[in-house]
């Protein structure tokens, strides 16, 4: 039988490519070579091949009309793939379906199919796609309006939608794209106005579900919950068709009783490969959900390689700074990192690749990351070979419609050969022809890592993907351990919609859109009830005959992604012109007064920040300095959930009180990271209730380990430092979701104590996993720690990016002997609960 040439519908197959450069194998010798020439030793620490792998077809299911059949096939896809049409099978029949398989693997055309489908036989029915990002919803409007099907009139209904657009999508659109925080704050609030599109809802489609973890997929799952509810009020009309159960030659089972489109639309979830799918898929919409888990797709062969930066020469440093750019790619970290900065590093394979006509997508976790990439690139290129550099663009948030739909259509047209994106990108927009992929920087899971490493190959083609280490204690561990990497099953979500954090903000919105009623607490699920009768008590709900009201006439207030309300506006001053906006959570840190702040290569110098009006007023400049914010933080433990007690270690589980405050920025000189000052901020303090993981130890215990008096606040904040960094290996987060506190003598301990605390409000459940995987984690950190080759501690162990004291002060022998204290004592006890639990 012969293979598709491709997987899914509007894959684009015949957009043009990139000129065919060297295979993987080669390419990677010609970049270590290069590396090899400029510093000492090999940067490639390991390189993992996963061979190639053929398709398995299946027949197309009976119920797919004919006129989709002849739109995918003109779109080159002449069969499903046996995945595709099992997950197809299973929507059309009236079941809840979550389809987990690899990138590339065509999971959008099983959730097409049924959805189609339905809409084509039933010219009353409707779907709706949610998507986590603009960009993969824009992607799958582009996908579904590319077959040209007659009456689906797909849409996308988002912040970007004109307001002139919106009345027509709601009275015509029959598929419409749009992204959890929409459905939140306008299709909700506003379901009486969507009634006839609710009342004909067949399929809901989440996509890209795993990336619905932590607060934000604690907040979508109850987001879903309203929603269902609001359908189930807008029942289907007497005698409207609906899909159901036919004759599978895949021979599924019957639907569950109660789960099929009669009582409310039909969801299907689409993830990566993820641990327990559908265990997070049935958390996620709170009902029973299949999973089809087998990969039947081809893909090409992909070589994936780990790169450490070399070192830099003792004498210099620092490297220079880029003079394009006015940033030190190695200031970022500090000021004079041990090794090359992974900015710069990735830059200039970005480069080299781009310049052998490979088409190459670099991912970097930070959006000033992704500016200086690929600004050094451009004119590292440019340099070479004139006008080379304009194939190279950043892409990030923060950007505005009209930037970021360009370089969508620059990159899928084929005009960009180069892109330094954030994660924006590594969801499944059809990037087809890359051919390799940078990764700087672990990018906090596996899950997300081979997410972003599957972006490469997509044409079936041999494709690259490296993992630039940056100088950290987790990333060094990695790319020396690769074992952690490879053979290993990927991470499953953590969400907990139960968080009352997240669960009675949300009754007080379902409360706003109508009435609650018991049966509704029901829906929620666990803690409902005791949620209802606090906000009762705290006067946001009145209890009536009826139900519980909402109380006010605004409607509540609650921020689906943590990031502390709408964006701010960042506005050159000299011109009013608006550049970019700023999550509230990152502007005292990204736009504080006399912050440097870089657009699309163009450095910026932050005149005022006002919270108030949202707004941040700026004016072009390319200081020879960088600016690096400062913050204070104090925490209180609140409450104990359960502790392990091994004598003169104790390990704690509860809640705590964080407030933290930016109080000042360095600025730092380009050439040699001088400081050349430290200047005062005036800024507002933030508190945070969250969970957090400490232990303690008593002064006893560390004097007999060898641990001076002197010693013991720079061993605790060294040990805090790597902790903090070494969670991402047992917890579904990344570095920068968390925060930490160490102290010689804390006041509610009464010791010395560490403390690693989740960064939302209520928690996201990394602290729990870190305190029930404790051995693992510490064990870990204790390792990163003492097979560091430097002497007194650098940023590939014990320093850390993101401290507010300047990493002073640090003791990196002596963390590795509190470390010691800590596993042995608690490697001798089982975990207790405190009394009352």
């Amino acid at each position: 039988m012969t293979s598709p040439p491709t997987v899914s519908a509007g894959t684009g197959a015949d957009r043009p490519r990139a000129a065919d450069g060297p295979d993987p194998d080669e390419l990677l010798t010609r970049l270590a070579a290069r590396s090899a020439r400029n510093s000492a030793g090999d940067p490639v620490t390991h390189v993992e091949r996963l061979p190639a792998r053929t398709g398995v077809v299946a027949p197309w299911p009976d119920w797919v009309p004919a006129k989709l059949r002849a739109a995918l096939a003109d779109q080159g896809v002449v069969a499903p793939w046996r995945h595709q049409a099992e997950a197809a099978e299973h929507a059309y029949a009236g079941r809840h379906v979550v389809i987990a398989t690899g990138t590339a693997s065509g999971k959008s055309l099983a959730y097409q199919l049924p959805a189609l489908a339905t809409l084509l036989t039933d010219p009353r029915a409707t779907a709706l796609y949610l998507a986590p990002t603009k960009a993969l919803a824009a992607d799958q409007l582009r996908s579904v309006a590319g077959l040209g099907l007659d009456g689906v009139r797909p849409a996308c209904y988002d912040g970007d939608t004109p307001r002139a657009e919106r009345d027509w999508i709601r009275q015509h659109s029959r598929f419409v794209l749009t992204n959890p925080d929409m459905l939140h704050h306008g299709i909700l609030p506003g379901h009486a106005k969507w009634s006839g599109f609710l009342r004909r809802l067949a399929f809901v489609v989440v996509d890209e579900c795993h990336t619905y973890r932590g607060v934000f997929g604690s907040h979508v799952a109850h987001v879903l919950r309203r929603l269902r509810r609001q359908t189930a009020r807008y029942p289907r009309t007497p005698g409207q068709p609906a899909p159901g159960p036919t004759a599978s030659p895949l021979r599924l089972p019957a639907p569950r009783p109660g789960s099929g489109p009669a009582q409310g639309p039909v969801f299907v979830l689409a993830s990566a490969t993820s641990g327990d799918p559908a265990t997070v898929a049935e958390r996620l919409i709170g009902l029973p959900v299949s999973a089809v888990t087998e990969d039947a797709s081809p893909r090409g062969g992909l070589t994936f390689a780990l790169w450490e930066p070399p070192l830099l020469p003792p004498a210099s440093g620092s490297e220079p700074a880029d003079p394009g750019t006015g940033v030190d790619p190695d200031a970022e970290f500090n000021a004079a990192p041990v090794r090359r900065s992974a900015l710069r590093e990735t830059a200039d394979l970005l480069s080299d690749t781009v310049a052998a006509g490979v088409r190459t997508l670099a991912f970097v976790r930070s959006r000033r990351g992704a500016e200086v990439i690929a600004t050094t690139a451009r004119r590292s290129l440019d340099e070479a070979v004139p006008g080379l550099g304009s194939r190279v663009a950043a892409y990030r948030a923060g950007y505005l419609r009209e930037e970021r739909r360009a370089l969508e259509q620059g990159l899928l047209g084929g005009d960009l050969l180069g892109l330094a994106s954030t994660s924006a990108l590594e969801l499944g927009v059809d990037l087809v022809g890359l051919d390799a992929v940078l990764i700087c920087g672990y990018p906090g899971t596996r899950a997300s890592l081979w997410q972003q490493a599957g972006r490469a190959g997509r044409s079936g083609r041999e494709a690259l993907a490296m993992l630039v280490a940056r100088d950290d204690p987790l990333d060094t561990y990695l790319v020396h351990h690769p074992e952690a990497l490879f053979g290993r099953p990927v991470e499953a979500a953590v969400l907990d919609p139960a968080n009352p954090y997240v669960l009675g903000p949300q009754l007080c919105c379902a409360a706003a859109e109508s009435p609650l009623t018991a049966a509704d607490l029901e829906l929620f699920g666990e803690g409902a009830k005791e949620a209802v009768e606090a906000l009762v008590a705290g006067g946001a709900l009145r209890r009536r005959p009826t139900g519980w009201y909402w109380r006010h006439s605004g409607r509540p207030e609650v921020d689906l992604r943590g990031t502390g309300g709408a964006p701010l506006d960042v506005v050159e001053s000299s011109t009013g012109r608006l550049l970019g906006t700023v999550d509230p959570a990152s502007s005292h840190f990204q736009v504080h007064p006399g912050a440097v702040y870089l657009h699309q290569g163009v450095s910026y110098v932050v005149d005022d920040l006002n919270l108030d009006d949202g707004c941040a007023l700026v004016h072009a400049e390319e200081p020879d300095w960088s600016t690096h914010p400062r913050d204070v933080t104090s925490l209180s433990v609140v409450s104990v959930r359960s502790y392990r007690d091994a004598g003169p270690v104790g390990l704690f589980l509860g809640e705590v009180d964080v407030t933290s405050q930016v109080v000042s920025y360095q600025r730092r000189r380009l050439a040699s990271g001088e400081v050349l000052d430290t200047r005062p901020l005036d800024l507002p303090a933030r508190e945070l209730r969250t969970v957090a993981v400490w232990f303690t130890v008593s002064p006893q215990a560390l004097a007999a380990a060898g641990v001076e008096v002197a010693d013991v606040p720079g061993a605790l904040h060294a040990a805090e430092h790597a902790a903090i960094g070494l969670l991402p290996l047992v917890a579904t987060c990344d570095r920068w979701d968390i925060g930490g506190l160490s102290t010689a003598a804390h006041p509610d301990t009464e010791a010395p104590t560490v403390f690693v605390y989740d960064g939302h409000p209520g928690g996201a459940g990394f602290a729990e996993r870190a305190y029930h995987a404790a051995a693992a984690w510490l064990g870990a950190t204790r390792d990163a720690i003492a097979e560091c080759g430097c002497e007194t501690g650098c940023p590939s162990c014990v320093q850390s990016p993101k401290c507010g004291n300047g990493n002073n002060p640090l003791a990196k022998a002596e963390a590795v002997r509190v470390l010691d204290v800590v596993l042995t004592n608690l490697a001798k006890v089982t975990p207790t609960e405190p009394p009352g639990n």
